[in-house]
This record gives structure tokens, C-alpha cells and sequence, in this order.
């Protein structure tokens, strides 16, 4: 097959998320060009095309700001998704950041022989590049479990969260929600608000947390704490105020993990859940709390508790996954088993010949714009010192 090349000065950019729009942008303000290719038609498209309508940021917005540019002074302390998706097209427009568009990355690899990357698409481009920034992150595609008996459910409709809107489309319907991360509780939330019969799944220990305690957030108080004080102190200090103020959840289903929850989120990566809600939901019976699935059934489901209930439909809130090993070709930097970088956030944006990694953290947005600022310093040296190179070689 014949490629169309193109030679790509600056670094090749793989994700038009805000990941790889604040990398783009760092290394534009350094006098460094890029090309973004995105397999999307936009610019942020999991928070365009793939998320639910009530969705807002569960962090306040002084920690989910791109480099070099807040969020505007009238937006709320958590933005809706539509305002973070303004923010992101202000963001773009800002720094000029003009996406390759539909253009889906199936290879990436880099020659030895030559020294550059060859970065080909579907539309039969390769692109040659010094250097290779990942930006599609840790959310590409969407995890469906395999749960015995699903192709049985024909009763009613199965769905991943990527692919809802709004609990209205299920008022009266009884909908189980499987996965009770903040995502499962939220929706949980929604169908419950817009009168659907609501059950939520959940199959393992989990650490629900206050949005906010001492008229803080509770992840800025705990970034302010760690300042001081061990994580696991910090840890106690949250569990101790959270007991407090929601109680034992044990005692509606929802088991604490043995470990704190900042300590599991730096040893896993298992995110807390703040709650915005859902919990006083649980407690009054309005959603309904169920253990691990044993099997799906024609007309419903069979949990390992033994008890056996109707559903009219299924919402899938078991997350997202990476998908690099599907296309790069490469086993240093990113794991071949989850397509993660191998080495834990701070220290997985950078691997060797000419590789980096940006989204993929597991500390959201703001572990992005820390990977974006280190990439694009590291790039603008080697970019300054070839510049120099080829200006002593042709005088």
C-alpha cells in the first residue's frame, strides 16, 4: 500500500482531547509547531459526543484549568459540560490549535533507520516525526464487561454510559445501574430524578466522600493537607468527617475499602466518590442498592445474594480503558496490558526516542496540564539545539 507522506517538523500530536490541546498549546507559546490528529470530527470529543447532559466537573475549576488559560470569572466553582466545552473551544481558538480532523491513527512506529517516527492513518498519510506525543488518553474506548446471560436480556435496552443522555427517556422504567464510581452515581442520580425505578450495583468496597467539608472542597482541602501532613493522617482526617457527615455507609450497602481513599487512588488509581447527591437517595429507599451480578436473565437479572428482579433496562457504568496497544508500536513506555504508562504519575510522560505521553496520569486534568508544561520544556531544548545545529551547518 502507498502512503502519502509528511514530513512534520515539530512533534506529532495523537488526541484532540485537552490533553493534547494543552500540549499543543505549551509548546505553540515556545515557538515549537505540531500537528494534532484526531480521529474525531472535534475537538473534545468524549466531553462532546460521549458524556450525559447533567454531567459538570466533580473538581472545583481552579483544578481543571488548561495552562495559561482560567476559566472565566462568572463560571459556577463546578462548570457544566457545556461550559467546559466552551472553555475548551475558547482554549483552542486562543492558541490557533487547528486539528487534523477524522483522521484515525492505526500505526505508529519508529525507524530506526531513519530516526523518525511513521505515524499512519486510515487515509493512507504517514507522518514522519521527531517526536510522538500520546494524548488520546486513559478514556479511548468504552469498557463493556462480559456478563453472563446478557445476550439473553432482551427484554430491554443495555447501554454504556458513553451512550446516554438523560434519565427522561427512562421515566417508569425500572433501570439497573451497573458500576458505583462517580459516573454510576450520577446517573443513578439523574434516572432517579427524572422518575425511573433505580437500582445501582455495587460489586466492591468504595470510598464516598462530601463534595465538600469545612466549607472547602474536600480534594482542595486535601491537596492543602498534604502539604503538612502523611497521606495516611490526611486519610484519617477525611474518613473521620465523612463518617460525620454521611455516616456509616456500610449500612446501606456501601463498604469502605480497607485502605484511605488517597492512598488507594495512588496505588490503583481507583478515584473516590464525591457525592453530589445520590447518597441521601439511597438512604431514603428511592435508589435501591444491590451486590455483584450473577447472571442476566430474559426478563432481568439474578444478583449473587440469590435474589432475582425484573429490569426494563441496563446502563453500563464500567468506564473507559486506553487503547495505545492497538496502534502503537512500542512496549517501553506504555504497558502492552492496559496501555498505561509503566511508570506511576509524575514520571510517566516520557519515554525514549522522541515519546512522550500526555492524559494519562490518573490525577484528571490538572497531572494533564503538569505532563503538557514538562513535554513541551522538553521538546523546545532539543527543538532549540537542532535549529542550531542546522543554522551552523548551512553557513
Amino acid at each position: 500500500m502507498m502512503y502519502r507522506q509528511v514530513w512534520v517538523p515539530g512533534p506529532v500530536i495523537v488526541g484532540a482531547g485537552p490533553s493534547g490541546l494543552a500540549a499543543a498549546a505549551c509548546l505553540k507559546v515556545k515557538g515549537v509547531p505540531s500537528v494534532i490528529l484526531e480521529r474525531s470530527g472535534c475537538i473534545a470529543s468524549l466531553w462532546q459526543l460521549r458524556t450525559y447532559d447533567r454531567l459538570s466537573l466533580h473538581l472545583p475549576k481552579n483544578f481543571c484549568e488548561l495552562p495559561m488559560m482560567p476559566f472565566p470569572h462568572h463560571f459556577p466553582t463546578y462548570p457544566t459540560k457545556e461550559q467546559f466545552i466552551d472553555y475548551i473551544h475558547a482554549y483552542a481558538r486562543q492558541f490557533n490549535l487547528r486539528p487534523v480532523f477524522n483522521e484515525t491513527v492505526e500505526s505508529a512506529e519508529y525507524d530506526c533507520t531513519i530516526g523518525f517516527w511513521r505515524v499512519r492513518t486510515t487515509t493512507m498519510t504517514e507522518y514522519l516525526c521527531r517526536w510522538l506525543v500520546v494524548a488520546t488518553g486513559e478514556n479511548a474506548e468504552a469498557v463493556v464487561p462480559g456478563i453472563t446471560g446478557m445476550e439473553e436480556f432482551n427484554k430491554g435496552l443495555i447501554v454504556h454510559t458513553s451512550a446516554y443522555g438523560s434519565g427522561n427517556a427512562f421515566r417508569d422504567k425500572r433501570v439497573l445501574v451497573v458500576g458505583c464510581g462517580n459516573s454510576g452515581m450520577e446517573v443513578s442520580l439523574d434516572l432517579c430524578n427524572h422518575g425511573a425505578h433505580t437500582t445501582i450495583v455495587v460489586r466492591d468496597a468504595v470510598h464516598v466522600l462530601p463534595r465538600e467539608m469545612l466549607g472547602r472542597s474536600t480534594f482542595g482541602l486535601s491537596m492543602w493537607l498534604l502539604k503538612w501532613l502523611p497521606m495516611r493522617v490526611v486519610d484519617r482526617f477525611l474518613l473521620f468527617v465523612s463518617r460525620l457527615m454521611l455516616g456509616d455507609t456500610s449500612l446501606i450497602g456501601l463498604h469502605r475499602p480497607s485502605i484511605g481513599p488517597l492512598v488507594l487512588k495512588t496505588l490503583s488509581g481507583k478515584t473516590p466518590v464525591l457525592d453530589i447527591g445520590t447518597l441521601s437517595k439511597i438512604k431514603s429507599g428511592d435508589i435501591k442498592v444491590r451486590p455483584a451480578i450473577k447472571r442476566m436473565m430474559m426478563n432481568g437479572v439474578e444478583f449473587v445474594d440469590g435474589r432475582v428482579e425484573e429490569f426494563d433496562a441496563v446502563i453500563l457504568a464500567t468506564g473507559y480503558r486506553s487503547n495505545v496497544p492497538s496502534w502503537l508500536k512500542e512496549s517501553e513506555l506504555f504497558s502492552e496490558k492496559d496501555g498505561l504508562p509503566r511508570k506511576p504519575f509524575p514520571d510517566g510522560w516520557k519515554g525514549e526516542r522522541g515519546l512522550y505521553a500526555v492524559g494519562f496520569s490518573k490525577a484528571g486534568l490538572l497531572g494533564s496540564s503538569k505532563d503538557a508544561l514538562r513535554i513541551a520544556q522538553d521538546i523546545d531544548r532539543s527543538w532549540k539545539s537542532i535549529s542550531l545545529l542546522d543554522m551552523i551547518s548551512s553557513s
